[in-house]
């Protein structure tokens, strides 16, 4: 059988980072098959090497697992401060800033950080600092 290969792997990989990284579930099942490939007989150098971790965060998967079997794999809840956006207004807002402003009843042709400071505050009553909101326009695919 011919050997397949993905084209452009390295752009590939940081998509499926990013998709793995993104989920709260996804990070889990991905601790889920590092410690199943060291049920396997693998050693954890071995199992980090192929999924990309450290020895060390298999080490760690594997003593929670024994400890607390597969909940020990699951994520608690972070302690911080609450995101100022709602899931779905990120999203509504990435899909804005990837348009032209006129569409948002701006008169500018492009965004700035201080166009995105006014639409937060205009459209989603929120305040956010200047360098925060060209954060978020740099970021724009990643809002």
């Amino acid at each position: 059988m011919k050997r397949l290969a993905v084209t452009e792997s390295a752009k590939a990989e940081g998509i499926i980072w990013r998709e793995i990284l993104r989920s709260r579930e996804a990070r889990y099942h991905h601790r889920l098959h590092g410690v199943l490939f060291v049920c396997r007989g693998l050693s954890c150098y071995q199992s980090a090497a192929i999924w990309g971790r450290s020895p060390r965060s298999l080490e760690y998967w594997v003593h929670r697992f024994e400890k607390d079997g597969v909940e020990g794999l699951r994520e608690a809840e972070r302690p911080g401060r609450p995101p100022i956006l709602r899931h779905a207004d990120r999203r509504r807002l990435s899909g804005e800033l990837g348009s032209d402003p006129v569409t948002c009843g701006f008169p500018e042709s492009a965004w700035s950080g201080r166009l995105v400071q006014r639409h937060l505050a205009r459209s989603y009553g929120v305040r956010m600092g200047l360098r925060q909101c060209q954060r978020l326009l740099q970021g724009t695919a990643a809002v």
